[in-house]
């Protein structure tokens, strides 16, 4: 069984899609309700099944925990943990209220915690599964003239907790990655896109001169959690068309 957030749109619903498709039991969390009852149909459209809730606010701990805990009792257990979901407010230091780096805080670090805390005992119990962080080339370089200081900060911090959760994880089966995307078009970032200048900007350092799809994160994801990716641990890979790479 995958638990994966942030299925409302975007990498989230092209992971609970093909997850499902590789016949993996789908249970999704996202806020976006109507979002989440479209994926939903893909789902079932593609041959699959995928429950849990469109309603879900991860940062509310008791919620999350009843979500997680639902799914066991639903399915007997959990194999995969996809962190996915995330949202942040653009702005540095001079601009950026404390109230805007709080909330992207929480979307962008803490619920990662949350799910994974709540998640944890279970995969101790059932002798191993596979954690899925979602990060960000923001948490290895700067960008946008540092307009991207909360979720750069908070996909460090991801990356780093990656590490440990390996680490921890490791007597018990468990194993954490992370994959840090660079440009992905998807429905949440077109606006951004849109406009040429910034178009231009993102692609200028590449060495693919394409923006990414969430397939192109979605396939490595599959290989992450599967048997044939059980040396990885600890790791976090870059897909990001060699933006870092030069």
């Amino acid at each position: 069984m995958a638990l994966i957030t942030g299925v409302g749109g975007g990498q989230g619903r092209v992971a609970a899609r093909r997850f499902a498709e590789e016949g993996a039991i789908v249970v999704g969390a996202d806020i976006k309700t109507a979002g989440f009852a479209t994926t939903v149909e893909e789902v079932k459209a593609a041959g699959g099944t995928m429950t849990g809730s469109g309603t879900l606010d991860l940062t509310v701990d008791a919620d999350v925990r009843a979500w997680v805990d639902g799914a066991v009792t639903d399915h007997g257990g959990i194999d995969i943990v996809y962190n996915n979901a995330g949202a942040f407010a653009l702005g540095g230091v001079g601009t950026l209220t404390p109230e805007q780096w709080r909330w992207s805080i929480d979307r962008e670090l803490n619920q990662v915690f949350t799910v994974t805390h709540a998640a944890w005992p279970h995969l101790v119990a059932r002798g191993g599964g596979v954690v899925l962080n979602v990060g960000s080339t923001a948490g290895m370089i700067s960008l946008n003239g540092g307009s991207g200081i909360a979720h750069s900060a908070a996909k460090a911090a991801v990356i780093g907790m990656t590490r440990d959760l390996a680490d921890e994880g490791g007597p018990h089966g468990i194993r954490a990655v992370c994959i840090s995307p660079g440009s992905v078009e998807s429905e949440s970032t077109a606006a951004f896109f849109a406009d040429p200048a910034v178009r231009d900007m993102m692609l200028q350092p590449q060495i693919v001169k394409r923006l990414g799809r969430p397939e192109d994160i979605v396939e490595a994801a599959l290989y992450l959690v599967s048997d044939a990716a059980s040396f990885i641990t600890g790791a976090n890979i870059v897909i990001d068309g060699g933006y870092t790479a030069r």
